[in-house]
């Protein structure tokens, strides 16, 4: 995926080894295909929610997939197996990156959906499986990847459009601001829940919901300052990219940040190695499934 044009500043071009990529892409290719299995081998985990996860996870094993292949064409052009300009080449390109705008975009979805889906856990915890029942759920996700598909073809044939640009980076900073809002919502409606709670402290019950909504709030507050910040960290950097691009182009301070662009392709790789072990591994059912399928534990073995 190329974002970046010839550097004319006095800032060298920060280059990342090949080995890098293709090291993250394979490991995140095994962690993103175990929850994947996972999901789909744990009747437990076949609700909306896993659902969700499932589909981050395999818009991260396409991301992590494609890389790793894009890595393999480049050592193989190094080495003069194959054309860096030739025409198949290219056509081969252009479809690699086509599924990485669609792991990327994805990946967007996903978050936002898994965000929805607590926010409606939350608020709407009586009616809840009447909401979100698994043929909505299977809707959802069909409409996700339609998208996704759709709009990541439209990417990189019309990159060099400004308003796709602009289109690609209102998307992440509407769907940055709304989970945030979700985020911020939920996190003020445990901490009422919780002085609600407390002050029934005199009673017997009182005592103990406080400590329940106190132990689980806080599980609950610090896993989603995980998810919110590694998301934020990750994706940040690439927009703030894509958004010079259209500004300043030709600013030497600009310049100098567009030849990070290869540590920020790093970060959006990393993205698909922390994902499954903050959706995943902070899961006690998923953990009990990866013993399960690994043999970590004799009893199931």
């Amino acid at each position: 995926m190329n974002a970046t044009t010839a550097n004319q500043s006095d800032c060298p071009e920060v280059e990342v080894p090949v080995p890098v990529f293709f090291i993250i892409g394979a490991v995140s290719l095994a962690e993103n295909l175990l929850v994947v299995v996972a999901v789909i081998w744990n009747r437990n985990l076949h609700s909306p929610m896993h659902c969700f996860i499932c589909s981050l996870a395999a818009f991260n094993t396409i991301a992590s997939l494609t890389k790793s292949c894009e890595t393999l064409m480049i050592l193989f052009a190094d080495v003069g197996q194959l054309e860096k300009k030739g025409s198949s080449e290219k056509k081969l390109d252009d479809v690699m990156d086509s599924l990485l705008c669609m792991s990327f975009v994805g990946s967007i979805f996903s978050f936002l959906a898994i965000a929805v889906d607590r926010y409606i856990t939350i608020f709407h915890a009586l009616r809840y499986h009447n909401i979100m029942t698994m043929q909505r759920t299977g809707a959802i996700l069909g409409v996700i990847w339609t998208t996704c598909g759709v709009s990541a073809v439209l990417m990189v044939q019309f990159f060099e459009s400004t308003f796709i640009i602009i289109c690609f980076v209102v998307f992440f900073i509407l769907s940055f601001t709304l989970i945030c809002f979700l985020y911020v919502y939920m996190f003020m409606l445990a901490r009422i829940h919780a002085r609600k709670i407390a002050s029934l402290s005199n009673s017997g019950w009182g005592r103990g919901r406080h400590q329940w909504w106190r132990g689980n709030s806080m599980r609950g507050v610090l896993t989603l300052t995980i998810l919110f910040g590694a998301f934020v960290v990750c994706w940040a950097p690439f927009f703030v990219h894509l958004i010079i691009i259209t500004v300043c182009p030709l600013n030497p301070y600009c310049e100098c940040y567009r030849s990070l662009f290869q540590l920020h392709v790093v970060l959006l790789m990393s993205h698909a190695l922390i994902d499954p072990a903050i959706y995943a591994f902070r899961m006690a059912e998923l953990r009990h499934t990866f013993r399960k399928m690994l043999c970590l534990d004799w009893r199931h073995c």
